[in-house]
């Protein structure tokens, strides 16, 4: 018989192809003398609002049984895997941060978590599978990951059992993160939308727009991920020199620092985008240079422990002080972006935050002498001419992924109406390649992005990275006191 291998290709036991075929006293000797021990767990706070979004998951589907996993570990190269991140949807439902484990919510809201416990020292799991604890640390037990998350718990080898005793006309799965889930649970109907079967992409909707509004332990972790990025823009500014280059990929490393030490990681690709390379929407390639006269766009984010990511842009000159023509250009984004902020309320529709920017930065082309036509005539929908210098939208909602609720309906989200509790970034920006010919010389190369993480609140919105200054003479006089300050460890 064949080995029994993962979705991933490797054994099932969890060893390697490269693993030594161990003498049995070296086997004998390393199962005996090991002491005991349990983990000092308890609740977590946030348990109760994890039971509600179940809850609320499992009324918007009665008589079904839902299966949400969170995937698995991706590789890296040959035997090397990425370090893991969880499922997004699992994590909201869950708390839970392991690889592996899936959500069983059956009917009226009992759920059940099937999970990797604790290598048992009754196996040699422990010190020869890759999934050992002597490898990879202590996984908690069963009992204790469901002390820890208020959830009754299974093993994972349970599973398979589980998941065949469902009926797939009541059975709803969330798929693409486990192919064992997806496989085990077929789909119902044929009905394809964007991957999906037609019920099980129900499924995905309701849980990102369970996800739009924002309960106040969530608007913590969102306010604990801006703060941390706070001061990872200050580690930057402290590291960046007035009057020499610097590579884009030392003051990405620096954020990364802070990210990992106070928070989970960086929430998303940092883009380090120097000179003409602010130009570029997504810049994850970090390989230039800054230099002093120019720009530096910073578009970066921490991820705290609990998954939740700001999402913060912010333009600097390099050697300390914007030339009239950038200060044009920064202060038309500036006044931009302020615009699209003061709109923000409940009941506001989510189109109209990015209308009232692009208006702003329409009246600044013209002003420039860029636009073809009219301003009106510009932000007519048959035309948008202004969008060559301004790509993107000015918002997106912000959460436990960067681009949250992506699989809200639009009617919902991008042609909905604000809510109290809504997180959305604020990030008008204008960018003048260096190729375009349609501008002034002196303007190609220039991009400046001004982005900001809001939270609609009752009757406004409150700016959750306020931290940062964002007008172009309170980002000199802050640069200048970070430099004075000098460069920090975290701690």
């Amino acid at each position: 018989m064949a080995e029994e291998r993962t979705q991933q290709g490797k054994p099932a036991d969890g060893t390697e192809s490269h693993d030594p075929d161990f003498p049995e006293a070296f086997l004998s000797f390393m199962r005996q003398g090991w002491r005991d021990t349990e983990l000092p767990v308890g609740p977590r706070p946030e348990v109760p609002n994890h039971a509600k979004r179940r809850a609320a998951l499992a009324e918007a589907f009665p008589g079904e049984t839902l299966v949400i996993p969170t995937g698995t570990e991706k590789v890296r190269a040959n035997d090397t895997d990425h370090r893991f991140r969880p499922g997004s949807d699992f994590a909201y439902l869950t708390g839970d941060l392991e690889p592996d484990s899936v959500l069983v919510l059956r009917p009226g809201g009992e759920a059940t978590l099937f999970m990797r416990p604790r290598s048992s020292r009754a196996t040699d799991e422990f010190f020869r599978s890759r999934h050992g604890e002597l490898w990879v640390g202590r996984r908690p037990t069963l009992k204790e990951k469901s002390t820890e998350l208020g959830l009754p718990t299974a093993d994972l080898t349970e599973l398979d059992a589980a998941l065949a005793d469902l009926a797939p006309g009541r059975t709803r799965v969330l798929r693409g993160f486990d192919a064992r889930v997806d496989a085990a649970v077929r789909p119902y109907d044929g009905a394809r939308d964007e991957g999906q079967p037609g019920r099980d992409r129900e499924l995905a909707i309701a849980i990102s727009e369970l996800k739009l509004v924002k309960d106040e332990w969530e608007i913590a972790q969102l306010q604990e991920a801006c703060d941390a990025t706070v001061r990872g823009f200050e580690d930057v500014a402290r590291a960046l020199p007035a009057d020499r280059a610097v590579s884009e990929r030392l003051l990405e490393g620096i954020f990364a620092l802070r990210a990992r030490h106070d928070g989970n990681d960086v929430g998303y690709g940092s883009i380090v985008g120097a000179g003409e390379h602010a130009t570029i929407l997504h810049w994850v390639h970090n390989h230039g240079a800054t230099r002093p006269g120019e720009l530096l766009l910073m578009d970066m984010g921490v991820e705290n422990r609990n998954l939740y990511t700001a999402d913060v842009t912010r333009v600097l000159p390099v050697d300390g002080r914007f030339t009239p023509l950038q200060r044009q250009v920064y202060d038309a984004v500036y006044a931009a972006q302020q615009a699209g902020i003061d709109v923000i309320k409940p009941g506001v529709a989510f189109r109209d935050v990015h209308l009232t920017a692009m208006r702003v930065l329409a009246e600044a082309l013209k002003d420039l002498g860029l636009l073809p036509v009219s301003v009106d005539e510009a932000m007519d929908p048959a035309s948008t001419v202004y969008r060559r210098w301004t790509l993107h939208g000015t918002s997106h909602m912000l959460g436990i992924d960067v681009h949250d609720c992506a699989n809200a309906r639009k009617e919902t989200y991008r042609d909905g109406p604000l809510g109290e509790g809504y997180v959305l970034t604020v990030e008008p920006g204008l960018y003048f390649q260096p190729e375009d010919e349609l501008v002034p010389e002196e303007l190609r190369g220039i991009g400046v992005r001004i982005e900001d993480d809001i939270l609609v609140t009752a009757d406004g919105s409150v700016n959750l990275s306020a931290g940062l200054p964002r007008r172009s003479d309170e980002v000199e006089t802050w640069l200048a006191e970070q430099r004075e300050a000098g460069p920090r460890l975290p701690g």
